[in-house]
């Protein structure tokens, strides 16, 4: 299977590049490096991105940019960080990448439990997983030729202690159970779901 990882170069993107290159061909996606470099806040990147790849069976994104700060400071401005990056720019993976990818493939997006628990500091955050969540729903019951799409939303996960203070009282996801959630996006046969992984 050729799956393309946007966001390849961070916590998860890097975990999952290990786990799934053993079986599989992975394209590394990200800013700043990678096999192929794409700005998923713009439309002409993606495209670009997607032209180099070529045809594909999954394509999962842990990239998704927002606004972390005190409520005090959320303006429109901050708040479009989320909408353009996190929100649209995942919605955008699907919409032009429905024309890239073969049939029966799958798309993975990220969200988090920020959707149902929000935090402080994380409104952006929260309200982008929202859309991503019914967007994946509305896309599951549209997307033709088989083509299945599922978001995995995990609690704060154990590689990145920097964000604990901020999930008072919440268990660290571990990288194995991450992975499996991912595993059951792109290997298994749903599709409109959000996986919790907690």
């Amino acid at each position: 299977m050729k799956i393309i990882i946007v966001g390849a170069s961070g916590t998860m993107g890097k975990h999952l590049t290990n786990a799934f290159s053993k079986d599989h061909e992975i394209v590394q996606v990200s800013a700043n490096s990678g096999d192929i470099r794409a700005d998923i806040t713009s439309t002409s990147s993606i495209k670009n991105m997607y032209e180099q790849a070529g045809a594909f069976d999954a394509l999962i994104c842990t990239a998704g940019p927002t606004y972390v700060g005190p409520w005090k400071t959320l303006t429109d401005k901050e708040f479009r960080k989320g909408i353009e990056g996190k929100m649209m720019g995942q919605i955008n993976l699907v919409l032009i990448g429905q024309h890239y990818i073969n049939p029966k493939g799958s798309f993975t997006l990220i969200t988090g439990a920020l959707t149902n628990e929000p935090q402080l500091h994380f409104a952006n955050a929260s309200a982008a997983n929202g859309a991503v969540e019914g967007f994946v729903r509305a896309a599951a019951i549209e997307l033709d030729n088989g083509i299945r799409i599922n978001a995995v939303s995990p609690g704060v996960i154990e590689a990145s202690p920097q964000y604990f203070p901020y999930f008072p009282g919440d268990v660290p996801v571990s990288m194995e159970h991450l992975e499996q959630g991912f595993r059951k996006s792109v290997f298994g046969a749903g599709t409109g779901q959000v996986i919790g992984v907690r």
